[in-house]
Formats: C-alpha cells, sequence, structure tokens
C-alpha cells in the first residue's frame, strides 16, 4: 500500500532500480580517465550526482507526460507510476520536475571550472532531452527517436564529458567507451517498450518496436548487448586486455536475459526482464571499470 504524497510514493516514482543507466557511463568514463592517468575525484562526482539527478528528473517528467497523454491507464503492464496511480497529483509531479531540473543545473554550474562556459550549452541539451523526451509538440519517446535518444544522451554524451572534464581532451577510445555503455543501456528502453507494446499502439506512441514489430524488438535486444561488448575489444589495441574481456561476462547475463524475454514474450511477467536488464547494465558498467583500472 502505498500512501499519496507519501516518501515511498516519491521514491518508487524516481525507478531508482533503472539508476544504473546514468551511473554506468560515469563509473566507465572515470575509469578510462583513470587507466590514462587523468582521474579526478571532484569533476567525477558532480558528474555522477548531476547524471543520477537528470534520470529522476527525466523519470519524473516521463510518470506526468505519459498519464497526461494516456499512455498509462489501467492496462498498464508495466511497474506501477505515481500520477496514474493517484500516489502523486499531476502538478505536484510537475513541480517536482522543474524544481529538481532547475537544482540539476546549477550542479552543472559547478562543473564550469573544469570544462569552461560551453558546458552551458550540454545542460542546457540535457534538460531539453529530459522534458522533450516524452513532452512538448513533438515528444521523442512517441515518435521513434527513444533509442537513438538514450545511446546520445545516457552513452556518447555522458562518457565523453566525464573523460573531458578529467583529462581536458577527447579520445577515440572515450568515443568507443560512449557507444558500448549506450547500447549496453538501451536495452532497459527496450525491454520497457517490448513489454509495453501493445498498450503503446493503442496510445500513438510509437516507438521503434511499434513501428518494426515485436520480432524487431527481440532482435533489437540481443544485438545491442552483443555489440556493446563487441565495442570493448577495442582496449585491446592498448594493451588493456582486462577492459576487452571483463565486460565478456556481462554477455553471459545478457544472453540469459534475452532467453528469459523470448520465453515470456508477453505480459507483466516481463517486468522481470526489465529489471534484470537494468542487473546486467550495473553488470557491463563494472567489468568494463575493473577492467580499465586494474
Amino acid at each position: 500500500m502505498v500512501k499519496p504524497d507519501s516518501l515511498k510514493a516519491w521514491l518508487l516514482a524516481a525507478r531508482p532500480k533503472t539508476l544504473s543507466a546514468s551511473a554506468t557511463p560515469v563509473v566507465a568514463a572515470s575509469a578510462l580517465a583513470f587507466h590514462d592517468g587523468g582521474f579526478r575525484w571532484i569533476p567525477a562526482l558532480l558528474c555522477l550526482v548531476f547524471a543520477l539527478l537528470a534520470q529522476v528528473v527525466s523519470n519524473f517528467a516521463n510518470d506526468y507526460f505519459d498519464y497526461r497523454k494516456g499512455a498509462d491507464d489501467a492496462e498498464r503492464l508495466g511497474p506501477k507510476r505515481a500520477v496514474a496511480e493517484g500516489w502523486i497529483l499531476p502538478s505536484a509531479m510537475l513541480r517536482a520536475t522543474l524544481v529538481l531540473l532547475a537544482i540539476d543545473l546549477i550542479i552543472g554550474l559547478l562543473l564550469l571550472p573544469y570544462g569552461g562556459w560551453p558546458l552551458v550549452f550540454v545542460g542546457l541539451a540535457v534538460a531539453v532531452f529530459a522534458l522533450a523526451y516524452s513532452g512538448g509538440p513533438y515528444p521523442l519517446a512517441y515518435h521513434g527517436w527513444g533509442d537513438v535518444c538514450v545511446l546520445i544522451f545516457f552513452g556518447i554524451v555522458p562518457v565523453g564529458f566525464t573523460y573531458f572534464l578529467q583529462t581536458g581532451h577527447w579520445t577515440f577510445s572515450a568515443l568507443i567507451c560512449g557507444l558500448a555503455c549506450g547500447l549496453a543501456i538501451i536495452n532497459i528502453l527496450v525491454a520497457n517498450n517490448f513489454r509495453d507494446r501493445t498498450l503503446d499502439e493503442k496510445a500513438n506512441k510509437r516507438t521503434s518496436i511499434v513501428i518494426f514489430g515485436e520480432r524487431f524488438g527481440s532482435l533489437f535486444y540481443l544485438f545491442n548487448g552483443i555489440a556493446a561488448s563487441a565495442c570493448c575489444l577495442v582496449f585491446i589495441a592498448g594493451k588493456a586486455w582486462l577492459a576487452a574481456f571483463l565486460p565478456m561476462i556481462y554477455l553471459v547475463f545478457h544472453i540469459a536475459t534475452w532467453m528469459e524475454m523470448k520465453r515470456i514474450w508477453q505480459g507483466k511477467a516481463l517486468i522481470a526482464v526489465l529489471e534484470k536488464t537494468a542487473r546486467n547494465v550495473l553488470i557491463f558498467g563494472l567489468t568494463l571499470a575493473a577492467g580499465l583500472i586494474l
């Protein structure tokens, strides 16, 4: 039982089980900076806090806008949403979203001494993405752009800038690291959209799985995990053998979860696939980070 406007309601709205999506790229980028001799703990910590809060903002906004658009109704198969369940008033959720966004942007300002004023534009881009993902006149998630957005804003951008803010430069390895993280993290979205494909279509939420079909969704999920692991092989060139091969541990969990997705195929039982996918992302991030550090 969840009491309206309780701490439990707000914690559930933050979706803590999926926060590995924002932590993983920062941890991986910081490990790469350590490997390259440029690790700095203050910008690393600020980037982590900024990333975690940005994802909570995005989750709150998604909760609010999906309710307004009718995507979260009584037929919803996934974890319960705070606004749709009446735990949090829509006006309170919108207000919390904007307040947390403002706080996150202030935290971002603390990174200016490490990266300069151009970071302001990065912060604004993150803010726009957090709101435009499911809100605004052209909600990205409703027009098939969700996967691309995750690759960019949960992979390439956080890894690239976390690395840059610690080392002061960019490298090809940082780009590939960002791609690897982004590909693994996309599967959290794919697992969610695969489960909700029928209801998303009814709500006119045209995810990639609604557009291309459920078989595509299953194969897309499998491909992303394999491609993420394959990206790590680039570290062989720098003789970081552990960084290249330790993430293969993740591949074992990834394929097992994919097989479970295929077996279940539809219904509420797919919630377990989403949770295991988030766990797999954490395994990927930790094994990659361990390989780079060791």
